[in-house]
This record gives C-alpha cells, structure tokens and sequence, in this order.
C-alpha cells in the first residue's frame, strides 16, 4: 500500500493519558515506529509538541473522544496540521485492542490516506459555538422552569395559565409574588391583572382559587428565583456573543433573511458551520455533513434503507427551529413546501427536508455574499404546472364530474 503521508503520528486520546505513535522513514525502505506516552496537562502537552517537532512530523491523526481530544488539538495545531477523525472509521482488527495498538492503527491510516478529517471550525467559531450552545442551553433550561412552574400550579388547584396565556408576563409575575407572600384573596390577586389582562378579571377570580399551601410557596418562589437568574444569563451571554460575532455581522444580516431564521438562530448557524464554505464544495456535501439529507446503503444490487447518518447535535436543533418557524409562514417557498410534505410524510420529516433546504440556502448565501430570494408558494405549481392541473382534474372527477384539459390560447 502506498505510503503518502512520511513523517505522520497517531493519537489514543484519554483523559489523562495521550498514546502517540510516530511513523517515519527507515533503513531500506522500511518504516520506523516509535511509542510514547503523555499526560494531558498542559505542561505534557507541550512536550508532546516538541517531540513532533523534533520528529518533523506532517500530519497528526486522533479519534474525536468526547472532549478530551479538545486540549491536545489545540496545543498542537498551531505547530503542526491535525486532523480530527470519525470515531466510527477507525475500527481496528479484533482482539487487539490497546492504547499502543490503537495509536499505531490511527498513524497507518493517516500515512496511507485511509482516512479523512472533521470539520474543525477556526478559534474565532469556537469561541462563538462555546457561547451559543450554552446560552442554548440555558434557554431550555428556563423552558423547563416555566414547564415546571405550571405543574406546581396544577398540583395546587390554580388554573392561572388557563387564563393567562403566558403565566411568567407581568401580571401573572404580579399574582405569582402575592401568593408567595402569603396572598390567598383571588378578588385582591385578580386584580393585580394590567393591560388587556383586565378584561379577564373575572375569569382570573376563579382561577385563582386553590389549595396554595406552604410548600407550594416554597417550590414557586425557588423557581422564580431561577428564571430571573437564567434570565440574567442569558443577557449577559448575548451580550457577549454580540462581541464575539461583530466582525461576522454581515453574514449573519443575510442569514437572517431566510424565512424561518432570526439573529439568534442565524447566530448559531454561524457558531456551528462557520462563514468559510470553501471548507464545503458544495450544498451537497454541507448537507451530507450535517446528517440532513438521505444516505446510501445498496449490496447486491439492492437500495436498502436509505436512513439519514447522526450529523451535529446543535447544529439540527437550530435547522429544526427555523424550519418549524418557516412551516408557519405564510405566502413563502419554504412555507409552502413544509405544507405540501406534512400532508406526504408527515411532520417531523417535512420539517427535516425544509430544515435541508434552509442548509442550502445558507451554503449559498455565505458562498455568494447575497440575500435569501424567496421563490414564493406559488413556485410549486409554476414549476410544472401541467402536473398540478392533471391532479387538480383527478381530485374534480373524483366528485363525478369530466374534465377536459386544454392549453389556454395567448391572446
């Protein structure tokens, strides 16, 4: 097999340990191998550095190991190319599984080519993806609260959210705080109703009567608690990413011209694919990567299950999002077809093939530098409009009538 890597290395991340296997040209024509093994602070990390460098290496392989991996590439990309690798592509012959071995099987695959790396976006989107995967994360966690809340609720008898459509608004907080204070009249707490809440006053007044005890007091009063602190960080984590993303300002203003996307899921898309898509030849192989388009697996002649692969965790939640939202759309392409899907098979895949459109459209847009174009609801019939009309005349025979179908004359 030929050889197309000369000096390469093979990394076995652990925890505490990393085993590093170094391939280099012997006497012969043979190849020479030399085992090590380093810890993982930083301290041994740079060691491991300079023996590369001493070695002359070219290329380091490692397997992507939860997020060990993540110290050592760091300290190293910047002396020496590192390629992230698919765990999944790296099985090694059975029964003999070791640090050693393994570390030896990752620098064979690297030198002979047998492998290719992860996208591993530039420090400036890393930086941004640490921060909008946290506030993310803090985003459903208040979610939850609020979920949580409600039940609290219920468990009391107090029907407050079957009135008020969002029971953590002003008027619902005001009520909320009462009865943790020890407020149980539901005239004196429906009353604390503002706005277009006043209208509701006597619903309010039913409502609110309950069985409201001590504990309940306690459980209302942590999670309120806990919203405003999420609250907090959730401000204090966009203002950040506001920093951190500035110098991609334009590309997120034209991603957020998409039907579906705001700034904040435009923000996240940035985070999670980045704005050089050079890194992507095409839409196509964006799509493949992300895990939102289908897969191939034929033997024999036969197609068999043509079922997606995992792609980013983070990167689909925030597709989802934005393809849900462009599924309420109304008058747009994307609107439209997340409609004509649903109806075929069924939500949560219409919602997958609008989320792949979205992927490529923003391949597009940060290729060219240009704005989303809707294509409009109507593209779907204009695209093949003699189709639409045959099944238009099949749904009308279908009531009993005949239908004759003839081109219009141009006038």
């Amino acid at each position: 097999m030929d050889t197309l890597v000369d000096r390469s290395c093979g990394l076995d991340v652990h925890k505490d340990t990393v085993v590093a296997c170094v391939r280099t040209p012997g006497e012969g024509g043979t190849r020479h191998q030399e085992v090590r093994t380093f810890g993982t602070t930083t301290v041994s990390l740079l060691r491991l550095r300079d023996w590369l460098v001493e070695q002359r290496v070219s290329l380091v392989g490692m397997e992507s190991t939860g997020v060990y991996w993540k110290p050592v590439y760091y300290v190293l990309e910047d002396a020496v190319e590192c390629w992230l690798l698919n765990a999944r592509h790296l099985r090694n012959v059975p029964g003999r599984k070791t640090d050693v071995a393994d570390s030896a099987w990752i620098c064979q695959l690297v030198e002979h080519g047998l492998v290719r790396p992860s996208f591993v976006p530039p420090k400036p989107i890393r930086e941004l993806r640490n921060l909008t995967r946290y506030r993310k994360a803090q985003i459903d966690e208040r979610s939850r609260e609020a979920q949580r809340l409600d039940k609290v609720l219920q468990d009391a008898g107090v029907k407050l959210s079957s009135v008020a459509s969002d029971i953590q608004g002003k008027s619902a907080r005001a009520m909320l705080e009462a009865l943790v204070e020890g407020e149980r009249d539901p005239q004196i707490l429906a009353e604390m109703a503002l706005g277009r809440m006043r209208k509701k006053v006597p619903e309010l007044e039913e409502a609110l009567v309950g069985r409201f005890g001590a504990h309940h007091a306690l459980l209302v009063r942590t999670i309120l608690a806990k919203v405003d602190f999420l609250d907090k960080a959730i401000n204090d984590l966009s203002a950040e990413i506001d920093k951190v993303i500035a110098p991609f300002g334009a590309e997120v203003e034209l991603l957020d011209t998409i039907t579906g996307v705001d700034r904040r899921t435009a923000e996240g898309l940035i985070a999670e694919i980045g704005v050089d898509m050079s890194r992507f030849p095409s839409s196509g192989h964006l799509a493949s990567w992300a895990g939102m388009c289908p897969g191939n697996h034929e033997s024999a002649g036969k197609r068999k299950s043509g079922r997606a692969r995992k792609g980013p965790k983070w990167l689909g939640v925030h597709l989802a999002e934005a393809a849900s939202a462009a599924g309420r759309s109304k008058g747009t392409y994307l609107g439209a077809q997340h409609h004509r899907l649903t109806g075929r098979i069924g939500y949560a895949k219409a919602n997958k093939a609008v989320g792949h459109s979205i992927l490529v459209a923003a391949w597009h847009i940060l290729s060219n530098s240009v704005p989303y174009e809707d294509l409009g609801e109507a593209w779907f019939v204009k695209r093949r409009p003699e189709a639409h009309a045959r099944r238009l005349a099949k749904q009308i025979e279908a009531l009993g009538y005949n239908v004759e179908i003839t081109p219009a004359v141009a006038a």
